[in-house]
């Protein structure tokens, strides 16, 4: 029976649309995460009788016909780039992006990530870095003797260096945009990687035409609304069982047919 099929078709889509919603969940406090929805697609259906066929020889048609869809599918799960609240931290290498941008990551392998994650550190050589020590391009470094540093909305980083009485310009953090952001490939650990689809990285200093601009002491909180998110779990939920009732009621009508004598 084709309603066993087609009702095992939504369990199953419907099982991924949990399973999406749960990562939005888990990272609801995750810097700069963004968070996906899954879309659908219903699949191929079958023409029992075609909407616009020949009923007569005096050119009558088929208004509407007879079609039998197979089912859903998962058609994509693409990430919702739109902006995540602002939560100052009072740390000085903490920095938030407010608009469009990523920070530029230089991985080990030398290929370069792009991230919202703007918990930034400074490691052994006073250099910039990731929470994970990987340097943010362009590479600046932070003498020992720094203080007060400070980060304007462009970039610019400053710092009194030892008994100065005015600061010194140490370097410019500046950002990428991309055509299509959902386009990124997330690699896990807050960063994700260029592909054909995001289009190549578009650099430039933060608050030009089309980027943000930075905000030092604040990072970018995750753009997941836990109400919002509850509220498609228990649809999901319920979508789910209602593609078990008919796997249900399917079931019974065949046993009702093996029974007839």
């Amino acid at each position: 029976m084709r309603a066993l099929h087609i009702a095992a078709s939504g369990m199953m889509a419907q099982e991924l649309n949990v399973e999406v919603i749960s990562n939005n969940i888990a990272n609801m406090r995750t810097t700069g995460f963004k968070r996906q929805r899954a879309d659908f697609q219903d699949l191929l259906y079958q023409n029992i009788r075609r909407p616009g066929a020949a009923t007569s020889d005096t050119g009558t048609i088929v208004p509407t016909g007879i079609q039998i869809g197979g089912g859903v599918k998962t058609a994509a799960t693409p990430r919702v780039m739109s902006q995540g609240n602002i939560l100052m931290t009072e740390k000085e290498l903490d920095i938030a992006i407010r608009g469009d941008g990523f920070f530029r990551v230089r991985l080990p392998d030398g290929r370069t990530a792009y991230t919202r994650d703007g918990s930034l550190e400074r490691d052994a050589n006073g250099t910039i870095v990731t929470v994970d020590g990987f340097v943010i391009e362009p590479e600046i470094v932070i003498p020992d003797t720094a203080r007060s540093i400070s980060i304007n909305a462009q970039g610019l980083v400053q710092a009194i260096i030892g008994l100065d009485a005015e600061a010194t310009d140490l370097g410019t953090i500046d950002l990428a945009r991309f055509v299509n952001p959902a386009g990124l490939q997330p690699i896990g650990d807050n960063l994700f990687l260029e592909t054909e689809s995001s289009g190549p990285a578009q650099v430039g200093i933060a608050g030009e035409e089309g980027f943000g601009t930075l905000l030092q002491s604040y990072l970018e909180q995750a753009n997941v609304n836990p109400v919002s998110e509850i509220s498609d779990l228990i649809a999901a939920q319920r979508a789910y069982e209602m593609n078990s009732r008919v796997i249900s009621a399917a079931d019974q009508m065949m046993s009702t047919t093996s029974n007839i004598q």
